[in-house]
């Protein structure tokens, strides 16, 4: 039982507490409040005063600077040999030049994601405590550079660069794959004083083990004919394309492949944490009524409970144990609108805000907004545009770095599947008519012959 679990099980707090978590609300303060409203209250209304207070935190400072210096140096050791293992596999971007045609459904790209799927479980603690060895993070890109609409990868050199090359090949024939000398990113220095801009977090709303909707509800693995279609990527490529030569706009899925939580992964836990699909199944027996190990109704509801359940909830089941089967990541999603500082152009945020609705199904789960660098009631706050200020060049910086790191209480990665981020993140058909997306000009004979293929990882 972690400190989430003793403070839900407190009276009025835990329930309190509860309620903003579910909503993606911050109670880290609330907490702070209440601890020190806790230590008011015994220093008026009880026989220990205030000195007695004092010198008992003293006399037990031993004890609890231990445990806050051990804990510093766990996290800035763990965070440094990390950064070493990354930059020994090295990072690369790659830009995707779309076929002529595409002929496969996005069922091609949830393969593609799939292959690339590695835990990097290590073999012995001296991997994880030494070297470092962990996922590391991969980052799909969709970016729009004046109304030019590109497909970008930014990815692990080492073993991960050859399995995408190779498996992009295999499942879209025609297309072109250019590692880039120089970042795209690049063309906006850090301090910049020519731009401007904005950055947005997107997420799950609801918990992560409701699925999104997903491109087989759009019927996409159907293989309909083009003008059939109904490609939820579409509405994204043409508000990005609408932008004007001086305006840019990023997409990012930060995405790094789920792997249980051990003492022998990294993480201080006295005993491995569990799969995320485990959380699923318990959803799914607690909508059907049932009891996780017979499998019948629990005590109390007749074997009729399940023929009770809606034709929406019975396709959220479906769905849901559907996504428990496949390749998961902890994915974070930023998009960033950059502008020249006189050009602020307001109408391109809510367009981009409401394309991601394409994937939401109402009462099962939405991607929304989560963080944005802007703060609520900002004119009243002293020293708020300077906080703005500094939110922003933190975000382009770990943008630039690839990283995703919460910014309040709601902000954390959620559990995203291979086929959830396939449905996002594909290489669109002719169905996309946006003229500014960037396609291969004539058909590719096949793929390079030199692909170090017997390099690919095992998930």
């Amino acid at each position: 039982m972690d400190y989430k679990d003793i403070i839900k099980r407190v009276p009025v707090l835990g329930f309190v507490v509860g309620w903003l978590a579910s909503n993606n609300a911050d109670y880290g303060g609330l907490l702070a409040i209440t601890g020190v409203s806790m230590l008011v209250f015994v220093g008026v209304s009880g026989d220990v005063t205030w000195t007695q207070m004092v010198a008992f935190t003293i006399a037990f400072s031993p004890v609890w600077i231990t445990y806050f210096v051990f804990k510093l140096f766990y996290w800035k050791w763990m965070d440094q040999v990390g950064k070493n293992f990354s930059i020994q596999n090295g990072r690369t971007t790659l830009r995707i030049k779309l076929p002529e045609e595409v002929s496969k459904s996005p069922e091609a790209m949830e393969f593609v994601i799939s292959q690339i799927h590695n835990t990097a479980n290590p073999d012995n603690l001296m991997q994880t405590y030494l070297q470092g060895k962990r996922p590391l993070n991969f980052s799909l890109e969709l970016v729009s550079i004046g109304g030019e609409v590109r497909f970008y990868v930014n990815l692990p050199t080492l073993k991960s660069k050859p399995a995408f090359e190779a498996n992009m090949y295999a499942q879209y024939p025609g297309v072109e794959i250019i590692e880039e000398s120089v970042d795209y990113t690049n063309e906006i220095p850090l301090n910049s004083n020519e731009w401007s801009w904005m950055s947005f977090h997107m997420g799950k709303k609801k918990d992560q083990e409701f699925p999104i909707k997903s491109f087989r509800e759009f019927e996409l693995d159907r293989m309909p004919k083009e003008e059939e279609k109904v490609d939820p990527i579409t509405p994204m490529l043409e508000v990005m394309s609408s932008i004007a030569p001086d305006e840019r706009i990023y997409v990012q899925f930060i995405i790094n492949s789920f792997r249980k939580d051990s003492f022998k992964n990294g993480q201080l836990v006295t005993k491995e944490g569990p799969d995320w699909s485990e959380k699923v199944h318990e959803l799914i027996n607690e909508m059907m009524n049932r009891d996780p190990d017979t499998k019948a109704a629990k005590e109390g509801g007749g074997a009729e409970e399940i023929a009770r359940l809606t034709s929406g909830e019975r396709d959220a089941i479906h769905a849901m144990e559907r996504n428990a089967e496949k390749y998961a990541y902890r994915t974070g999603i930023r998009w960033m609108y950059f502008h020249k500082k006189d050009k602020f152009n307001s109408d391109r945020i809510n367009p981009m805000i409401r394309v991601f609705s394409q994937w939401d199904i109402i009462g099962r789960n939405m991607i929304g907004v989560k963080w944005r660098t802007d703060l609520h009631y900002k004119d009243l706050i002293p020293g708020s545009y300077r906080k703005i200020e500094a939110f922003k060049a933190q975000e382009f910086k770990e943008y630039k770095l690839r990283l995703y790191f919460p910014k309040e209480q709601g902000d954390y990665p959620k559990i995203f599947t291979a086929e959830e981020l396939a449905s996002i993140y594909h290489l669109p058909g002719k169905v996309a008519l946006t003229p500014s997306l960037s396609r291969v000009g004539s058909t590719r004979g096949e793929a390079p012959s030199n692909l170090p293929i017997s390099d690919l990882p095992t998930p």
